[in-house]
């Protein structure tokens, strides 16, 4: 297959950050000609003047909508894109100069329809944010679902670092209107179509995750809502691994109490856990600090999850309300 790779970024009300992104696009050692699709999803702060000084370095276009969410606006750019192979990410990403070098790798030796890449802490991050982008990553956290070379189950893309081809993505239908949870639906409907998907251990990107402990944790109780409804519309995706979360901090929970009437076992058995997660926080990172924030980025991990997961499931079994009516701000509006 003759390759043409369109990268497709939405932004939104983010220029500095998108400046940073195209910065590393026009550094790639790649050699062969690929296109960039900027699409503005109705910002108050224009990246406009951002990709005009971009306009000489690299094939760049710059579209405007209303605002739709991030889904809509990837699937307008990819409907807009001249290239056959899309690679979608998100406005927070840098990329290292070897990724599209290493996508075309990939595709030349084995082509899949649609791969996912893994996400890294640059140097240049905080402890916050390598903390965080630990706990997003680890084996011992998510079981690297989001792009470990060693994760449970079948590997599910996500759309800060995605590639779909033109083909599985007319036939898929692209994005959905839920976000989060916009990139496994798009996954699991991509399966259903017959296409397979594959980790890309080496096209990585330095996803900058700029967000408090406050986001991040309404980040993730978000993600817990969404699993419920993903299961519910594509049942024979449900894993009983994705209680883990809700389990965990119940069972801390209960450790704790077990601990004041004198039984401390089980409060043993969680204090090796998370001894196990800081030496593995402190051997990647080499940071003391970060393996410290890494056990507490993990604790506000599991509970926001858990407690969405827990009552996303309890108003989808016993309500008759369709999920848009139960959880309209995990929608956006049809335009």
């Amino acid at each position: 297959m003759n390759t043409l790779f369109s990268i497709v970024v939405p932004v939104y009300n983010r220029p500095d950050e998108i400046r940073e992104l195209l910065e590393s696009l026009s550094e790639q050692t790649f050699q062969k000609d690929f296109e960039v699709v900027i699409v503005e999803d109705g910002s108050s702060d224009s990246s406009e003047d951002v990709v005009r000084t971009f306009q000489d370095a690299l094939a760049i276009s710059y579209y405007y909508k209303e605002n739709s969410g991030p889904g809509d606006s990837r699937n307008f750019g990819m409907q807009k894109a001249k290239g056959n192979y899309y690679i979608i990410l998100d406005s927070d990403c840098i990329l290292p100069k070897q990724y599209l070098t290493e996508v075309d790798k990939e595709l030349e030796g084995e082509f899949v329809h649609c791969f996912g890449g893994p996400d890294a802490a640059d140097t240049s991050f905080t402890t916050v944010q390598k903390a965080i982008n630990y706990v997003m990553t680890s084996f011992f956290t998510t079981g690297g679902i989001r792009g470990g070379k060693k994760s449970v189950g079948k590997f599910q893309p996500r759309s800060f670092n995605m590639g779909i081809s033109k083909e599985a993505f007319e036939k898929a239908g692209g994005f959905g209107r839920i976000h989060p949870g916009e990139d496994p639906d798009l996954t699991f409907r991509i399966w259903k179509a017959g296409f397979d998907t594959r980790l890309f251990p080496h096209a990585y990107v330095y996803h900058k995750r700029r967000i408090d402990w406050n986001k991040f944790y309404i980040q993730v109780n978000k993600f817990g809502m969404v699993r419920p409804i993903l299961n519910l519309w594509h049942p024979g995706t449900a894993r009983p691994t994705y209680w883990f979360p809700t389990f965990f901090m119940l069972g801390l929970c209960v450790s704790l109490v077990l601990a004041l009437m004198g039984v401390l076992l089980p409060l043993v058995l969680y204090g090796f856990y998370f001894l196990l997660l800081f030496v593995d926080a402190l051997l990647k990172n080499a940071n003391l600090k970060v393996a410290i924030l890494a056990l507490f980025a993990a604790l506000t991990q599991f509970t926001g999850y858990g407690i969405g997961f827990f009552k996303s499931t309890i108003l989808l079994t016993f309500s008759k309300k369709e999920p848009e009516e139960l959880f309209p701000k995990l929608f956006f509006k049809k335009k």
